[in-house]
């Protein structure tokens, strides 16, 4: 069994109210939000999937464009992320369904859905199975819009490669991690890209989904909150059998050789991608 600190995943009480404070504190998942959600064109929504929606930050953002008459459903398998975020957004037309993003079918009309939004999880997800569940949940002209992390997709915003001055934050954990406690990153450290836009063009285009468009956009912070992300327990690093103590003392010591508004950017790959036919 793991330890009471240790990394134990996204349905864990300290996790989710880890990540509910990060959001308050620090702008990147509002902005990532707000970002998909304009891209949705919301206006004449009827139902809208927010999915992998977690403590509902995203449909915060979906919420704020849709019309009165609109539901939104967010759908995520953290029951502990949920009852934060139940316990923060109440609004008469949202529903929150907990289930994996793989089963979005079961719980939402077939061919009734205008559009899914997922905001950067769906790298965590079966992709060719979320991407077959969405095609049969959206309407005809219906649009499914995410994103997915640079380092995950394999891509670079031209501002992240310009903005750099020093050693990124998880290149100094590394250092410290292999100088004071004998680390050696595990092979997947140095693996391909999990999710290239080729792989997706290809999954999506297998269920039938077109692609409409994608961009490489870039989200900008400081140190300071990459700090704090990276304090967030399934996002702290590195990985092997640390405590969860002991990934936040190589953190503090990696944070300690930075400065804390040192600019930072974060890359994204975002997708937008539409079910053929004409809108009703």
């Amino acid at each position: 069994m793991a330890p009471q600190d240790a990394v134990l995943g996204w349905d864990e009480h300290t996790t989710a109210e880890a990540y509910a404070a990060f959001t308050r504190e620090f702008p990147m998942y509002g902005a990532t939000s707000r970002d998909l959600a304009h891209r949705a064109s919301l206006a004449d929504a009827h139902l809208v999937v927010d999915l992998c929606g977690g403590t509902g930050v995203t449909a915060r953002a979906i919420l704020e464009l849709i019309p009165d008459r609109a539901r939104v459903v967010s759908l995520d398998s953290a029951a502990a992320m949920q009852r934060v975020g139940r316990r923060t957004l109440h609004d008469p037309r949202l529903s929150w369904i907990t289930a994996p993003a793989e089963q979005l079918a079961d719980h939402v009309p077939t061919g009734g859905v205008d559009t899914v939004v997922c905001n950067s999880a769906i790298w965590k997800t079966n992709t060719a199975a979320v991407f077959t569940t969405v095609a049969q949940v959206l309407r005809p002209g219906g649009r499914f819009i995410f994103n997915i992390g640079g380092g995950f997709a394999g891509v670079r915003h031209t501002d992240e490669q310009t903005a750099r001055t020093g050693p990124s934050l998880n290149t100094l954990i590394r250092q410290i991690a292999a100088r004071d406690h004998g680390y050696t990153p595990s092979p997947a450290a140095d693996a391909p890209p999990k999710l290239p836009l080729r792989k997706v063009t290809e999954q999506l285009a297998a269920t039938g989904l077109n692609v409409l468009g994608t961009e490489v956009t870039a989200q900008h912070s400081t140190m300071a909150e990459k700090k704090a992300w990276l304090s967030i327990p399934v996002f702290a690093r590195p990985d092997g059998g640390f405590t969860h103590a002991q990934r936040m003392k190589i953190l503090d010591a990696a944070y300690a050789l930075t400065t804390p508004d040192t600019p930072t950017v974060t890359s994204w790959l975002v997708v937008v991608a539409q079910r053929p036919g004409d809108t009703p």
